[in-house]
């Protein structure tokens, strides 16, 4: 009997020996540049069953690569650029890239150099000495985040950045109200999930975390009326938690001055401003950072999808001295064992290289801006169907009349090889969400196919 199993029964050893041989098969493919077509065959069918029976059946319902039978699936399997590839091989344009993870690219050479070589040195830290790379990434984002924000503290995603940075306003004053925005998205562990504004994803888990009040979003004497209620009755505002540009809830651009004004408020009421610019962040919108764009500084900054360049998870928030010394008598009043590894942080520091060396911000407001025309000219004729069309930079928003429109579009541009997506707050709305690195054809060639679908769908 092997070491593994010894004590156990005949059957549970059996039952290793039967794993462990399906596991080599899995490593085997997994060492694969290619596959064969029956290896691809196999990995469909493993997928799909996978799913069914031991992931959760519902994404089979849910993901528009599927089909009616749930029988075959679109499985990805290698990824470069600007596109993937499914196990069949065919390409697709990531118009959706992660629901913005690979604003650098897929795969960006650069940073997966920087990862394979921190990989060949040392993957994780001891939890124990001081760890350079956290020590020379919490650097450089204070050099190239606005205003004053000097300190990270480093995260596994976004909504692990949004729960560190709530628990740092608490901890910077002795008030316990929170003002967040009707459409939010900030998450979906329970303190994040409180500011996020989707009753769908917030009734099951109520009561969630007391204190959070909801204003719409670009009401600017909603919340000044908000700050003022709170004030009178005792339950002084501690912060307001916003995305400058919302994403998951439609790509919703604020009014013009809104988040200045919203900065005066904070300021007003001695409490502190945090933006989520998970998904803003790191180059999207045609700035290094939102705030930036909208010339506000925050008091807390919270970053995380594409922070890892596409290869590894990393989120962080960077905060001013003011703020952040609420941790300084004791740094393990908020800790998190992989946040801020040493794979994560080299991923991160490369990520920043390639916004930089390649100007990448400034690529995303300039192509941005021929992406919109471009979609909006091809809309033309279509009001029946399209809404409305708005962004900024490479985050672009198409919102159809019903949700029925979108996911026929959605599903019509995937079957001519362009991945697009809904948002998970308002579903009319499908994203454009691209590479930062995306090509000039490769834009001509979405708008073209959206076009043409558009048309295909009046045709019906």
């Amino acid at each position: 009997m092997s070491t593994l199993a010894k004590g156990q029964s005949k059957e549970v050893e059996a039952s290793y020996a039967s794993i462990n041989e399906y596991i080599k098969k899995v490593l085997q493919l997994i060492e694969k540049n290619e596959v064969t077509e029956a290896e691809a065959k196999w990995i469909t069918k493993e997928t799909v069953d996978g799913f069914r029976e031991h992931v959760n059946p519902g994404f089979l319902e849910y993901r528009k690569t599927v089909t009616i039978d749930t029988q075959f699936a679109a499985v990805e399997w290698s990824d470069e650029g600007s596109c993937f590839k499914d196990v069949n091989g065919k390409k697709y344009i990531d118009c959706l890239g992660g629901f913005g993870i690979y604003n650098v690219g897929h795969r960006n050479p650069k940073v997966v150099k920087a990862v394979q070589h921190q990989l060949q040195r040392q993957a994780l830290h001891s939890q124990d000495l001081l760890d350079p790379l956290r020590a020379m990434l919490a650097k450089i984002l204070a050099e190239i985040t606005p205003g004053d924000l000097q300190y990270s503290f480093f995260t596994n995603s976004g909504t692990e950045s949004v729960e560190a940075a709530l628990k740092l306003a608490k901890m910077y004053s002795d008030r316990t109200t929170f003002i967040s925005t009707t459409r939010a998205f900030h998450g979906k562990s329970l303190g994040s999930l409180s500011g996020t504004a989707k009753g769908m994803f917030r009734k099951p888990f109520l009561p969630l975390i007391p204190g959070f009040r909801h204003v719409p979003f670009g009401d600017i004497d909603m919340m000044r009326k908000t700050f003022e209620t709170c004030a009178l009755v005792g339950e002084d505002v501690a912060a307001v938690l916003l995305e400058p540009i919302q994403g998951e809830g439609g790509i919703i651009l604020p009014p013009k001055g809104y988040l200045k004004q919203v900065r005066e408020l904070c300021n007003q009421y001695d409490a502190l401003l945090i933006f989520d610019e998970v998904q803003t962040g790191m180059g999207r919108t045609g700035k290094m950072f939102a705030a930036e764009l909208y010339e506000v500084v925050p008091d807390i900054l919270c970053l995380a999808k594409a922070f890892g360049g596409g290869v590894m998870p990393a989120g962080a928030i960077v905060g001013s001295e003011k703020v952040f010394k609420s941790f300084f008598p004791n740094p393990f009043m908020h800790t998190t064992t992989f946040g801020g590894n040493p794979l994560a942080c080299a991923a991160a520091i490369a990520t920043i290289d390639v916004l930089i060396e390649e100007n990448l911000p400034a690529r995303a407001a300039e192509i941005g801006t021929y992406f919109l025309e471009g979609l909006k000219a091809a809309a033309e004729g279509h009001d029946d169907k399209v809404m409305e069309i708005r962004g900024q930079g490479l985050m672009i928003g198409i919102e159809f009349h019903n949700d029925e429109i979108g996911y026929a579009l959605s599903k019509g541009m995937f079957d001519e090889g362009i991945l697009v997506a809904g948002t998970l707050v308002n579903s009319k709305t499908i994203r454009i969400e691209p590479p930062l690195t995306i090509s000039m054809e490769e834009v001509d060639q979405v708008i073209k196919t959206f076009k043409q679908v558009l048309n295909h769908l009046s045709e019906k």
